[in-house]
């Protein structure tokens, strides 16, 4: 429903008799909740919106915000809540399971067949047809999307568990969640382990692909960009098999590997004992230490500057987990913190850091001392700890690589037009200097030869400045400049060049000024258009795994093509004219400059349609 994006026809804050009106008609959508449950997800004093938007195919969605989160949305007439309710209160609705590798198909639109379902011990919930349901993975209980049944279980049953199960209606990743602060979800452990028999049956490596009404069938490996749109008949996708590149949906894992569903039984359920066990047995001291380990290890080999200011949810799960050892599970409530806030105010009260509250039930880390003397003992080892993840091998949820942008530092080299000027100070032809290596050697060369006039503030201009700076036209005329003008004319003359410092890796100098990502949209035949992008490689972005995400993103068909005149740049093409999802990818994602950037200007205008 929300795989494409939203287009906003209104955004009004809510009254205080709407609020109410909302607060009983969520208690009637979900009568498990509590009292405080209610006044927590309908508060009566917090900010709170309604947004009426357009879907992709025209309907018009209600969506509440709290916080500027999305908490609930409105389906024929039924509220129904968002992922982010969800991991606040993942027991509020029934829930079903499935493996990590169906969660590809369900960002691309597809709805859930039931040869992907894991049945709990306990057996499928028993409910209707058309009822609210929840869907999570075998290794998080936190929901990654919510639905309604396509039938009721025992017609599942009936139906020898083969069709489909559930019409997906809201996912983790889509552009309902885009709407948020795009947080990740939380690490919530099962309460019990899975039955070993169901690992055979259920996993996608032993289910029998189902077949489409012409029937063919559909393999693994079709793309998740190609999933038909949930909600019509025959547009549901199988789940079944193991699609290729989903070993990314690590990042929600929160086993170190979750045993595969086609193994013996024994070998499917000794692991996640023997993990639960050890997890069971750690004393509040040692998860303590285990946390405060990593959250040393995370700033110091994960973080840098450019990061802050950072959710805390993010610094947790993106950078706190995965430094997590070997054989070793972090489990907030198994510590004497109990919660993430209360820990991070115990390493703020150390002077490691500092949060502040940016809005309402939202934190964010905004500094860090990285001169403090447990960061600085920490040893410095380019190599992560044992079960930590190297930042380049690292991927994300749909095959997003978590990609950091460099720092990018310009450079000059000594050019044969001022190497008067840089010889006295042991340079040559060739070296390559910063600015302020440059503005050094000016100055020392000015005081030594007593060119600077203090008065004035300007330098006298003697025969080698003249050859170095003036131009032909100048020598005659000009008998002295300023100090900032002494710089500029002096940069002018050196060779460009540029350092690319990326994370854990050694930096890059290369000569000539930073080129540019080029964006351009061409108009095809048909009054189509494309979007095409070029020079990604040089800011050590991977264009397979760009075209990949911009698949997935805005669902449209995607292409590499050679570079003219280059041996090893390729252009990426995809359909339409998509400006406005590289710019939210490319510079509110990737944290690149946009004067590295060029066409950003031929984003879609986004008036109103008459």
């Amino acid at each position: 429903m929300f795989a494409k994006p939203l287009r906003i026809k209104s955004n009004t804050a809510i009254k205080g008799s709407d609020r109410r009106k909302l607060r009983a008609d969520v208690g009637r959508a979900l009568p498990s909740l509590s009292a405080e449950e209610l006044s927590a997800l309908v508060p009566q004093k917090e900010d709170m919106s309604v947004v009426r938007a357009y879907a992709h195919k025209g309907d018009i969605v209600t969506i509440y915000l709290l916080n500027s989160n999305p908490v609930f949305f409105e389906w024929e007439k039924r509220l129904i809540p968002t992922v982010y309710t969800l991991w606040n209160l993942p027991d509020m609705m029934p829930v079903f399971t499935t493996w990590p590798p169906v969660l590809e198909r369900l960002l691309g639109g597809a709805d859930l067949m039931l040869p992907g379902l894991v049945a709990p011990p306990d057996g499928l919930p028993d409910l209707r047809e058309r009822q609210m349901c929840a869907i999570n993975l075998t290794n998080s209980r936190a929901p990654i999307g919510v639905g309604v049944t396509a039938m009721s279980t025992a017609q599942m049953v009936a139906a020898a568990m083969k069709g489909r199960g559930i019409i997906v209606l809201h996912t983790y990743l889509d552009h309902l969640w885009a709407f948020g602060d795009k947080s990740h979800p939380p690490l919530i452990p099962h309460r019990c382990a899975l039955d070993p028999d169901e690992r055979q049956r259920g996993g996608p490596a032993s289910a029998e692909s189902e077949s489409r009404a012409d029937g063919s069938e559909v393999g693994a490996s079709e793309p998740a960009a190609e999933a038909p749109e949930a909600g019509g008949d025959g547009d549901a996708v199988p789940l079944t098999g193991s699609p290729p590149g989903m070993g990314d949906v690590q990042r929600l894992s929160l086993e170190d590997e979750e045993p595969s569903p086609g193994a013996q039984a024994g070998d499917g359920d000794a692991a996640p004992e023997a993990d639960d066990g050890a997890v069971a047995k750690i004393s509040p001291a040692e998860m303590d230490e285990l946390l405060l380990q990593c959250c040393l290890r995370a700033i110091k080999c994960r973080l840098k500057k450019s990061d802050l200011p950072l959710l805390t949810s993010t610094f947790f799960s993106v950078h706190l987990i995965p430094c997590c050892p070997n054989g070793k599970r972090i489990d907030m409530k198994k510590s004497s913190y109990k919660k993430l806030s209360k820990f991070l105010q115990s390493m703020q009260q150390r002077g490691l850091l500092q949060v502040k509250e940016s809005s309402k039930g939202v934190e964010n880390i905004v500094n860090i001392d990285w001169k403090h003397q447990e960061l600085r003992s920490l040893p410095n080892s380019e190599d992560p700890p044992d079960g930590a993840v190297a930042e380049e091998e690292r991927v994300g949820v749909c095959g997003e690589t978590l990609y950091r942008a460099p720092d990018i530092t310009a450079l000059y080299g000594v050019s044969t037009r001022v190497l008067g000027l840089f010889q006295p100070a042991g340079h040559k032809k060739g070296d390559i200097l910063g600015a302020n290596d440059v503005r050094n050697v000016l100055t020392n060369y000015v005081r030594e030869n007593d060119l600077a006039d203090k008065q004035e503030g300007v330098v006298t201009v003697n025969p080698l400045l003249c050859d170095s700076l003036l131009d032909k036209q100048e020598q005659y005329t000009v008998s002295s400049i300023r100090w900032d003008d002494l710089m500029n004319r002096c940069l002018e003359r050196m060779q460009p060049c540029h350092q690319l410092l990326f994370p854990g890796r050694p930096p890059v100098v290369r000569k000539g000024n930073v080129e540019p990502i080029d964006i351009h949209v061409a108009q095809r035949g048909g009054n189509k258009k494309v979007t095409t992008i070029k020079n990604v490689e040089a800011f050590g972005l991977d264009p397979q795994v760009l075209a990949h995400t911009l698949q997935i993103r805005v669902q449209a068909s995607v292409t590499l093509s050679p570079l003219p005149g280059s041996k090893d740049k390729v252009i990426v093409q995809v359909q339409g004219n998509q400006v406005s999802h590289l710019a939210r990818l490319l510079v509110d994602e990737f944290s690149i400059p946009r004067r590295f950037i060029c066409g950003l200007e031929k984003a879609p205008k986004t008036g109103k349609k008459k």
